[in-house]
């Protein structure tokens, strides 16, 4: 199965397009479910297109619609492209006193991997230490 990163805008105008009717064959059908199918939500997309003769689906296209318009890129990336960035962000360069805080807490940490490696703690209490000492970077 093909993995792509998903576009909020192309989701957006699929779920809008749920409201007007597909004149075919002399019969009017709507486009529900379609942004379900692009989403990747296929048992939703499914039941869209069962309830394609009711209100539901449009209502529904349209409500989805306008929410995958007001999120920002990074809440539907969270949302939908498994919190994948479909958006590059510039890298940032690193201020003097945050180098040198990596550096502390990387000299750490190989510290306590030393003291693991000579039997002195376990693994459960490395990896406690190791995930306190990662989690001062942030």
């Amino acid at each position: 199965m093909l993995s792509h990163q998903k576009n909020r805008k192309i989701a957006a105008i699929l779920a809008l397009a749920s409201v007007v009717p597909l004149p075919l064959f002399g019969i009017s059908l709507h486009a529900a479910g379609l942004h379900k199918f692009y989403l990747g939500q296929k048992w939703w997309g499914t039941l869209y297109i069962l309830l394609a003769f009711t209100p539901i689906p449009a209502v529904a296209g349209v409500i989805e619609g306008v929410w995958y318009l007001i999120q920002d890129s990074n809440e539907f990336d969270q949302n939908f492209n498994d919190g994948v960035l479909l958006e590059p962000i510039a890298p940032q360069q690193p201020s003097g006193a945050a180098t040198s805080k990596v550096s502390t807490i990387a000299e750490d940490v190989r510290q306590l991997d030393q003291l693991r490696q000579d039997g002195l703690i376990s693994e459960y209490e490395f990896e406690q230490k190791r995930r306190q000492l990662l989690d001062r970077i942030r």
